[in-house]
């Protein structure tokens, strides 16, 4: 699959998942500005079935390369980044997964016994990033109980292999010159920010900045009933340049960190 296919498949589901990125979307290109994509974010778990490197597998066969990792000590997260080898335009990719034999052997059963009962056609590879939750039917108890370990682990239970966020790149926006212009539109525009570590986090000598909107809530249909959980959120990233003129390409391990907290339902 060629790339631009890969990004507006994920885009189309991600956006019926996550209904404002559309609408922030149509708000910028309605500015006059063509919206470009920094980076797309998935998250999983380090099974060897479902791993970073099994997410990545699409991207790799359309001319991706590892650039960078990182580590989550407080979340127990491990993750990597992908660049296109060729392409400067295409968005990065960011993977990162729980790193489950840091948690109690409950959660690490709950877990194996989830990707035990997927079938081989489900655990394919080069489309496991589409597929979404691939399990049954989920349990509000078990929400509940791996939340009480993992906000992160208690997510991937209920929305599955998608796109976690889409990250609007900032630096070619048209018509705002900064990373606070834009949250402060959104603002005006009804959005609620994630504050959780500043409303931007990163600094100009880190060379990135970020932020995000809380994000969506949608119905899910557990065992105990229809509960609304946390889907998907939207990112804007706003990078400066290195003493060679160029932009800086990767992340910041501790401003990641708190971005991860807008999918959390305390926030919300």
């Amino acid at each position: 699959m060629k790339t631009t296919e890969i990004f507006n498949k994920l885009w189309k589901e991600y956006t019926e998942r996550t209904p404002s990125a559309q609408k922030i979307y149509d708000l910028f290109t309605d500015k006059g500005n063509i919206v470009f994509n920094d980076h797309v974010a998935f998250r999983t778990f380090d099974d060897e079935r479902v791993n970073i490197e099994v997410l990545a597998t699409p991207f790799i066969e359309a001319g991706y390369e590892e650039k960078g990792d990182y580590v989550f000590e407080a979340k127990k997260l491990y993750a990597k980044h992908y660049e296109h080898k060729t392409d400067k335009n295409a968005p990065r990719v960011f993977i990162s997964q729980l790193k489950t034999k840091e948690f109690s052997e409950d959660l690490q059963k709950k877990v194996s016994a989830l990707i035990d009962n997927l079938s081989k056609e489900d655990l394919n590879p080069k489309h496991l990033v589409f597929k979404g939750r691939l399990w049954e039917q989920p349990s509000y108890d078990v929400y509940e109980k791996l939340m009480d370990e993992s906000e992160y682990a208690a997510w991937l239970y209920v929305n599955g292999f998608c796109s976690n966020h889409f990250t609007v790149d900032v630096n070619k926006l048209e018509t705002f010159s900064t990373l606070q212009e834009v949250n402060t539109f959104l603002k005006e525009e009804g959005f609620k920010m994630n504050t959780s570590g500043g409303e931007i986090k990163g600094t100009p000598e880190q060379l990135l900045e970020q932020s995000s909107v809380l994000a969506d809530k949608i119905p899910v249909d557990f065992k105990e009933g229809t509960k609304e959980i946390t889907s998907c959120y939207y990112e804007f990233a706003f990078r400066y340049p290195m003493k060679n003129g160029e932009l800086y390409s990767g992340f910041i391990a501790s401003s990641a960190d708190k971005i991860f907290e807008s999918t959390d339902m305390k926030l919300q």
